[in-house]
Order: structure tokens, then C-alpha cells, then sequence
């Protein structure tokens, strides 16, 4: 007897792996489910990808779910290469073929942080890389004499407590793992028992997609993000279009939904964050001396400044920060008693204010304050004076010292 063919229909699988994840994994948010069920769809369609966005699942601290998180990825995705510490070149070698596997990485914090950071930039190099097909790593072979182009597209998930490096969480769904609260239960995942029912539900995915290749790479969905944010999500709403029902407006909430959160809770990079600190600093001062800068920089003590490098920044190292933005400082005229002295107008940080921190944006900090309007100029004939304020910050008294219960 012929068994009948069975048609498997997007919507109905999708809300199974849905039902499944939240079997065994509590998630912060209805979005992050959403996005990972399509993230782990998108892996059984990595052929028709320009892009494979990483899937990041980073928490606080233990026991927050991460790591069942990513058994259940395993279970589901295609091809699942799950890997706690490998080399390098391993991964290049897992990586490098026509049939890529989808990457897991657990415990991806002891890869990325402290002193194993350094040691593996060449593994960071390698998942930044593989986000875009077509971005292959160049080695030569002193054996064969020759160039080898080892392929790095795939997609890969990482696990791990704290922040991943910024560059990689730019190119991933973000999920922002937490301990579960009083009454939130789930139910035990053993492998053994409930290993086969992922895998059939892994080839179910498989059978889905596969008959939908050539569409989906012809795919072009409207999208609710813009540049590397669009990338990355686009094979996952490509995947919600597919399914139909009401996955198409579930994938487009849920991106916007976690690249906010995702961007309201990246730090800033130091140069970013000198910007933003200039800000402050000028006030309404056309131009400002450069040690006057850095003292109302470092007096921030909430700001990195006042020990930045270990000796604190200097007007060699702000130079050195802000010439990436084709801001340099100037010989300028300032009103007695100062006179002529080196420093930087404000409207040379115009650009890069306008283009990096556009002031209608949420900053992630809030920048030192001048308590005083002290650089408020009136220009006369070319000279710029600075108002007087109550005390220079070189001059100003140092903070009476706290006693040993921490209270000044």
C-alpha cells in the first residue's frame, strides 16, 4: 500500500516549533520566541541566503535557560555542528564546503571575553565574515604552493553570559535570556525521549523549505529595518511570508521589536562616546582650548576619560580619537588672559554629531553636565572669549574623601 504523500502547510509547522519551544525554554518576550522559531526555520534555507544572521542568546548570569535554549536549536535546525571549544581552524574546516552546518557555540563567553578575547580575534574575524555569502578567507598552502579560498557562510548561534562582541551582535537576532520567575514552569528536556520528536519536526522544516529554494532566493520582502539590521532579518521575514497567516506581521514586529532593544542596550564605543561627551562639553562655546576639554571630559567621574589608557586621555590621545572623523584641533584666538592657545571649534564636530548622535536620538548615557554656563562666547573681531564660570575643573576642590562606610 502507498503511503500518501503529506503536505506539510508553513503556518502549522511554524506554530509547532512554536508550542515546542515554550515547551521546554521560557523566553523574555512573545517577539524573541517568534524570532528564534524563525531563526531555526531560516537554517534549513541556508541556500537561498545572501546573509546568515547569527543568533546571539546571551544572559546575566547561570541558570537563565541559555544552554536548554540551544539544545532545542540543535534538536530543530539543519545540520547542527554544536561546539564548546574549538580551534580555529576546525571550524574553518567545518565551515568550508558546499553543505555548511549551522554553528553552535555554547559558552561563547569564555571565547570572547577576558584574555582568551585576543587569542580568538581570528574566530571572531571568521563569524563577522561568514555573515555574507561570498566572503571567503584567503590562506596559502606551502604544500600545494598555492592560494586557498576556504568558504566562512553559515549560520551560527552563540550562547553565553554577558555581551558578545559588538561586531557580531550587528549582525544577529538578539535574545536577552533571564532567570524564571515564581509560577513560570517548563518541562524537562531529555534528549533520548525527546531527541526524535525535534529531529522529525528538524525534517519536517527540511521537506517545507526545500520545495520553496528557488522562490525564497528570489525573495524580496518589505522590511521594517534599514542596512546590516534588514540583512540580517530578512531571511527570517522571507521565511514569515512564506508561512502565511499572521507570521508575516509576527516576524516584522518581532524585528523591530528586538533591533530596539538590541540597540538601546549596546555600548557605545569610546569614540561614539567622545562625541557625545563634546557635546556636553562645548555648551554653547563656539570654540573651546583643548585642556580646558579634557578637564570638563574627565571630570565626568561616570565617563572613561579621567583613567583612559591607564594614565587618562591626553590631548595627544583625544587627537587620536577624534581625527577618525576628520576633526582636528586649531590655533585659535582666545580673549585675555589666555590668548592664543590650540583647541577646537565646535562647528568642526558638526558633521559627525549630525551623522553619529543626532541629538533627537536616546542617548545610552547621560554625558556630564557643566554645572555652569562657563563657555558661553561672544566673539569680537576674531577673538573668542569665554565667559567666566566659578573655577576652572583644574582648579576646582578634589571631592571630600569617603570614609570606610563609603559615605563622604
Amino acid at each position: 500500500m502507498t503511503r500518501p504523500h503529506r503536505i506539510i502547510e508553513g503556518t502549522a509547522i511554524l506554530d509547532r516549533l512554536h508550542e515546542i519551544l515554550t515547551r521546554y525554554v521560557i523566553l523574555p518576550s512573545p517577539e524573541a520566541t517568534d524570532a528564534v522559531v524563525l531563526w531555526i526555520a531560516a537554517t534549513h534555507a541556508i541556500s537561498a541566503w545572501a546573509h546568515a544572521p547569527r543568533l546571539v542568546i546571551r544572559a546575566p548570569e547561570k541558570r537563565c535557560g541559555k544552554s536548554r535554549l540551544l539544545d532545542v536549536v540543535e534538536g530543530t535546525c539543519r545540520n547542527p555542528l554544536m561546539t564548546v571549544n574549538a580551534s580555529t581552524a576546525a571550524v574553518y574546516r567545518s565551515i568550508g564546503n558546499d553543505d555548511p552546518p549551522t554553528l553552535l557555540v555554547d559558552e561563547a563567553d569564555t571565547i570572547f571575553g577576558g584574555k582568551q578575547a585576543e587569542a580568538n580575534e581570528e574566530l571572531r574575524g571568521l563569524l563577522n565574515a561568514g555573515h555574507q555569502r561570498n566572503r571567503p578567507t584567503i590562506r596559502w598552502d606551502n604544500a600545494r604552493n598555492r592560494v586557498d579560498k576556504i568558504a566562512t557562510f553559515a549560520m551560527a548561534a552563540l550562547a553565553g553570559i554577558g555581551q558578545m562582541p559588538d561586531t557580531i551582535e550587528d549582525r544577529a537576532v538578539v535574545i536577552r535570556m533571564r532567570r524564571r520567575g515564581p509560577g513560570e514552569q517548563v518541562k524537562p528536556y531529555r534528549n533520548r525521549r525527546d531527541g526524535p520528536e525535534l529531529r522529525q519536526l528538524a525534517n519536517d522544516l527540511t521537506e517545507w523549505l526545500s520545495g520553496h529554494l528557488p522562490a525564497l532566493e528570489k525573495a524580496e520582502p518589505d522590511m521594517p529595518l534599514e542596512d546590516r539590521a534588514a540583512d540580517t532579518w530578512e531571511p527570517l521575514i522571507a521565511v514569515a511570508d512564506l508561512a502565511g497567516g499572521d507570521w508575516p506581521d509576527r516576524g516584522r514586529h518581532a524585528a523591530e521589536v528586538l533591533t530596539a532593544e538590541r540597540d538601546s542596550n549596546t555600548v557605545a564605543s569610546d569614540r561614539i562616546r567622545l562625541l557625545t561627551d563634546c557635546r556636553a562639553a562645548f555648551g554653547e562655546a563656539d570654540a573651546v582650548p583643548t585642556a580646558v576639554l579634557l578637564d570638563r571630559l574627565k571630570a565626568d567621574p561616570e565617563a572613561p576619560w579621567a583613567e583612559y589608557g591607564g594614565t587618562g586621555l591626553t590631548a595627544m590621545k583625544l587627537g587620536a580619537l577624534l581625527r577618525e572623523y576628520e576633526i582636528r584641533p586649531d590655533t585659535i584666538r582666545f580673549a585675555p588672559p589666555l590668548g592664543q592657545a590650540k583647541g577646537y571649534r565646535k562647528v568642526a564636530f558638526s558633521d559627525a554629531w549630525q551623522r553619529y548622535t543626532p541629538e533627537d536620538e536616546a542617548e545610552p548615557y547621560q554625558p556630564y553636565q557643566p554645572s555652569q554656563s562657563s563657555s558661553e562666547p561672544v566673539r569680537l573681531d576674531n577673538v573668542v572669549r569665554l565667559k567666566p564660570y566659578q573655577a576652572p575643573f583644574d582648579e576646582m576642590p578634589p571631592p571630600p574623601e569617603a570614609d570606610a562606610t563609603g559615605t563622604a
